[in-house]
């Protein structure tokens, strides 16, 4: 489930992506990133976007949820909000409606960074924000980050999406990111 942190020299500079399905330790590995940019004298460069649900068995999680403590980097930046659709849906238009809400729960918190933006760039389960929004605002934030580190859904575990087309969607966006990454780390399930 978990796999070793890579040196900072294989991330600082560098776009990452950690992918992986359900549970297999994304968020983890991502905070445990964040934690040794820190100890590292990082933290004042860095900006979280956390994205991800409150925690719900293996589903979900912000890097809180892990005892991550988000004063140490320069801004922690999370939804009030979060929803699953593909989980808490019981139809197509409840699950359309969810991704659009996430999405507008989301994106005025890239706006944020956008307009005050750090040196690093964590995104903790870009996925949700995929599922409706734009992978073009995605893109600005990659550009302007001189270090970029996300984590997202791949995986066939959440593919029933009442034939909305999200899941469809949400692979062919995560492909799409893969192509501009300098590191992608697969996360495998035990």
């Amino acid at each position: 489930m978990f796999t070793n942190v890579p040196p900072l020299s294989k991330i600082l500079s560098k776009r990452t992506l950690i992918i992986g399905e359900l549970g297999s330790g994304k968020t983890l590995l991502t905070m445990k990133i964040v934690d040794k940019l820190i100890d590292n004298g990082y933290g004042k460069y860095i900006t979280i976007l956390d994205f991800a649900p409150k925690r719900k068995g293996i589903a979900g999680g912000r890097l809180i949820d892990f005892g991550f403590n988000s004063s140490k980097v320069f801004a922690y930046l999370a939804p009030e909000k979060v929803f699953t659709p593909r989980i808490s849906a019981n139809n197509a238009e409840e699950l359309l409606k969810l991704a659009i809400m996430n999405r507008n729960n989301m994106q005025p918190l890239i706006y944020r960074y956008l307009n005050v933006p750090t040196k690093i760039l964590v995104i903790n389960d870009l996925t949700l924000y995929l599922h409706a929004g734009s992978l073009d605002l995605i893109d600005e934030c990659i550009m302007v980050s001189k270090t970029f580190i996300a984590n997202a859904y791949y995986g066939d575990e959440l593919s029933f999406d009442y034939g909305t087309g999200i899941s469809f969607r949400e692979k062919n966006m995560v492909l799409e990111l893969i192509r501009y990454m300098d590191n992608v780390i697969v996360m495998k399930k035990r």
